[in-house]
């Protein structure tokens, strides 16, 4: 009886262990890229396609480029190559569809070096750098250049588009901090719409084009102030501590969501708009841990998403809810490589 008993409680540990490690909500997974690191990754109007970063060496890039993907011919053809969208000059970053499909808008720094910007290392320090030469960019799916939206001195990118096609949130220093922006389809009426003293990025509006997501970080010590602002003047952040928040489209009704510590980031709302997923590190001892999560918009039903490997973030919901785009470095051979993977969602 002993000998039954035990099997039977391994197997239901067995069983357990299995149901709580699977990603649930993720079916029919599928890579669509094979090495260098690819990310931001964020599908077209009609879900068909993806613009995306990448530094992949095997496509001649020393640093990060824009590209545009059929998904369909990715999916089936791991030798299929996107079309560069960014001229390949200078670094980009942050590419969205226009309402129209037919553009993609981005950041560059290539206006002000035709080089890759020199990167800042810091030992014992997790950072991003902050280029000042970053303005915002269209250019049409086949890299034809179409017009500048920023010009602006100052950090501009970080840029996505309401689903309503009228409106467009980005970040910059214009004003001496890392805040939020808004600006119309076409560039004008450019307006602030954060004030508290930190790094708001990372917007994206909810399905209804009437609130916003994003990422912010909060000093509030005198040390963390000085730390803050020693960094922004050098162009750099430390994003090893943000939450989480949500706004209108004018910065008013503002709401800290998350509460966790750490770095959650990479916030997007669910197609209901009554959930929000994003990464997180905050259940991590070492801190590189990054997992996917969901929340309530009011802060309550926390739930892990994924749980292989150590890194997963950039996730985004395709228009008809039906697909998940996120970055992960799972199945890289042990290399530092970051993939783009898709999957169906399932609730």
């Amino acid at each position: 009886m002993k000998i039954k008993g035990s099997i039977v409680l391994l197997g239901l540990i067995l069983i357990f262990t299995k149901a709580y490690t699977q990603e649930n909500h993720l079916k029919n997974l599928k890579q669509l890229t094979f090495g260098g690191d690819n990310a931001e990754a964020y599908f077209s109007p009609d879900g068909k396609f993806l613009s995306f970063q990448s530094n992949n060496k095997k496509w001649g890039l020393e640093c990060d480029q824009i590209f545009s993907m059929d998904i369909e011919k990715a999916s089936n053809d791991s030798t299929y190559k996107p079309t560069r969208i960014s001229n390949g000059l200078g670094r980009t970053t942050c590419s969205y569809f226009m309402p129209n499909g037919k553009e993609i808008l981005y950041a560059s720094t290539h206006l002000g070096s035709h080089a890759c910007p020199a990167e800042t290392h810091v030992p014992g320090k997790y950072l991003w750098a902050i280029y000042n030469e970053f303005d915002i960019f269209v250019a049409d799916k086949n890299g034809k250049y179409k017009r500048q939206l920023t010009t602006t001195p100052g950090y501009d990118a970080e840029a996505t588009v309401s689903p309503k096609g009228d409106k467009i949130v980005f970040t910059s220093t214009r004003s001496g901090d890392l805040e939020l922006w808004t600006m119309d389809i076409d560039g004008k009426n450019q307006r602030q719409i954060t004030n508290g003293l930190g790094y708001d990025g990372g917007a994206f509006f909810s399905p209804d084009g009437k609130k916003l997501v994003f990422r912010a970080s909060r000093p509030t010590t005198e040390a963390e102030v000085k730390e803050y602002k020693d960094y922004l003047a050098k162009g750099l952040v430390a994003p090893t501590t943000m939450e989480i928040y949500t706004c209108n489209i004018d910065g008013t009704d503002l709401k800290q969501i998350t509460h966790l510590g750490k770095a959650n980031w990479a916030p997007f709302f669910s197609p209901s708009g009554n959930k929000i997923i994003f990464s997180s590190n905050h259940h991590s001892d070492k801190g590189y841990d990054f997992q996917l999560y969901m929340i309530n918009t009011d802060g309550t039903g926390l739930e892990k998403i994924t749980t292989e490997s150590k890194f997963n973030a950039f996730p985004m919901f395709s228009p008809n809810g039906k697909k998940l785009i996120f970055s992960s470095n799972r199945n890289n051979g042990g290399t530092r490589d970051t993939n783009l993977f898709i999957a169906d969602w399932e609730d």
